[in-house]
């Protein structure tokens, strides 16, 4: 590859499960030079790790070995390298496969891994742990002429970085640059979130257009910046409201840290290049932080549930009744749950048509070190209710005999705890050098809020008539991202949507740290709301676990808006 060129890099994976034929479409719809696949999330990495204990040999994606085996040979064909996580937990396993693979099928491949992540065997009792690595190992791997690179546990945006240093000759100091690649790459991780997929303003585009969005990619060039596209003739739409949108996907502030580099969202510039096309310039970067996140995963113990149906009339009382019932039950049990929670979830409507839509449902969660104080504790007491609780009873499922359950920690190392390791196709092992040059993390000087929107008449509405948002998770965190797509909606909204009235919006925040960023090039602010989650996604601490739909929840909500905006 010449570094006099730009650098086509596309996606075709957010994760793991995605759609399985997303790397044939991105081989041949167009030209690329690299592709990468994101695999990971925190979640992945403790089914992962559950799979590794039935067997040592496994931890990694095996979806990716399919993908592989239909397309290795149009990956050579094409001269397209491959740089995916999909090793997880093992990446030394699956490059072994993959060689196997190649090897099978007559296709000439070198074959390369990034090791050094794990660091299970640091902490006790955990599934997994394992530090966030950089795009260095990843260069080192293509610099030496790697055709396939698998790694483990590295940032999302490394599997752009690491080809980008490889590709322009970029050094560990190049802040900027690898700065204007992370920004890139966090666009690109996934996958079709960036062409149409999940957008809040879905409704303003023709179905048929989103039906099937095609994988994004990135034109990167040697100063940094770069256009986000998507191969020609393919579904769904770039443009500066989506990438804008993904952007703000699982961020917190303007300072968005990283083992190569912070890159400062705030200095993002997004303009519209043509059609299905957003050139991203203006990023800075910083030296990263001083140590490296590591992801720590662990069984937190066992969990069950039981929803009950209430339907028709006196859905307050029958709620009441069976909790009632319930709570004495779990009260007069050997061994009461350590952890016992209550939703009602009000899905009713008067004079309903449906017996469904006359319903409402009433939720039990308990969670227990213990699996016995889950099991028979809850399965036991709500049979025994079937004829003696409210009228018309009856449950969704009866509860088993309770599942354990994962929890994520975040814990921090320095660069230097970590065997950061390139191994080459033939054997040899490259250390990658820690980070020398390090700043510390601060939250940056608020910027200044733009002139307030001039007063005039307003009407009662849905923010989501003139904002869009996008939300996610953080471990126990939540965030969400809000946008207006305008200059005057962004003046109204910055003013308009402060921490208390986003709480007010939102009653379920209310008792959490809340903490607003304004990003005024994006006309966006973000929310992080701390502990929303509990212990994590896996931990399945609420109704929506990973935050997904917080955005729309808030986009839903009525206040009185400017009628300009309307």
């Amino acid at each position: 590859m010449s570094a006099a060129r730009p650098l086509r890099i596309g996606n075709a994976s957010g994760f793991y499960g995605d759609r399985f034929d997303a790397l044939r479409e991105m081989l041949t719809g167009g030209p690329l030079d690299v592709v990468t696949g994101d695999y990971l999330a925190e979640l992945t990495m403790l089914i992962l790790g559950r799979d590794r204990l039935k067997d040592p040999r496994r931890g990694y994606a095996k979806t990716f070995l399919g993908q592989l085996e239909e397309c290795l040979g149009l990956a050579h064909e094409r001269g397209v390298r491959v740089v995916a996580n999909a090793g997880g937990l093992n990446p030394a396993g699956l490059a072994e496969a993959v060689r196997e693979l190649a090897d099978r099928l007559g296709v000439p491949a070198r074959v390369a891994h990034v090791e050094g992540d794990d660091l299970t065997a640091r902490y006790p009792r955990s599934l997994a742990a394992h530090a966030y690595l950089g795009g260095a190992g990843i260069a080192a791997c293509l610099r030496e002429g790697a055709d396939i690179v698998v790694t483990g546990r590295v940032t999302d945006a490394a599997l752009v970085t690491g080809p980008a240093a490889a590709h322009f000759g970029w050094g560990p100091h190049d802040y900027d640059r690898l700065a204007g690649a992370v920004v890139a790459g966090h666009v690109l991780e996934c996958g079709t979130q960036a062409t149409g997929g999940n957008y809040a303003f879905f409704a303003d585009h023709d179905p048929a257009r989103l039906r099937h969005p095609g994988f994004p990619l990135a034109e990167l060039h040697e100063d940094g910046t770069s256009v986000i596209t998507k191969h020609d003739g393919t579904g769904g739409l770039v443009d500066v409201g989506t990438v804008t949108e993904q952007l703000l996907y699982e961020t917190q502030g303007a300072r968005y840290a990283g083992p190569d580099v912070t890159a400062r969202l705030d200095s993002v510039r997004l303009t519209q290049d043509g059609p299905d096309r957003v050139r991203i310039e203006g990023v800075r970067g910083e030296a990263p932080p001083p140590t490296l996140k590591v992801g720590r995963n662990r069984l937190g113990g066992f969990r069950n549930e039981v929803v009950f149906v209430l339907t028709g009339l006196d859905i307050e009382r029958k709620a009441d009744l069976v909790r009632a019932q319930m709570e004495a039950a779990l009260d007069a049990a050997k061994s009461r749950p350590a952890d016992v929670r209550w939703d009602l979830t009000r899905t009713d409507h008067p004079d309903a048509p449906t017996e469904e839509t006359a319903s409402a449902l009433l939720r039990l969660v308990v969670r227990d070190p213990d699996q016995g104080a889950v099991g028979r504790a809850l399965s036991g007491a709500a049979v025994e209710l079937a004829l003696a609780s409210y009228p018309g009873f009856h449950v969704m499922a009866p509860p088993g005999t309770g599942a354990p359950y994962g929890v994520f920690e975040d814990v921090y190392v320095p660069h230097g705890a970590v065997d950061h390791m390139a191994v080459l196709h033939d054997g040899r092992r490259l250390p990658v050098a820690p980070a020398h040059d390090t700043r510390v993390l601060e939250p940056v000087e608020e910027p200044s809020p733009p002139e307030p929107s001039p007063p005039g008449p307003t009407r009662r509405a849905p923010l989501g008539l003139v904002a869009g948002a996008r939300s996610g998770d953080k471990g126990g965190n939540a965030n969400v991202g809000v946008w207006a797509r305008r200059d005057d909606g962004w003046r109204w909204l910055a003013h308009t949507l402060t921490v208390d009235r986003f709480r007010g919006l939102l009653p379920e925040t209310a008792g959490l740290t809340v903490v607003r960023h304004l990003l005024p090039n994006l006309r966006a602010l973000n929310f992080v709301v701390e502990g929303i989650l509990g212990e994590g996604v896996a931990a399945q601490h609420r109704f929506d676990p990973q935050a997904k739909a917080l955005g729309e929840w808030l986009r839903s909500r009525h206040l009185d808006i400017p009628e300009a905006l309307l």
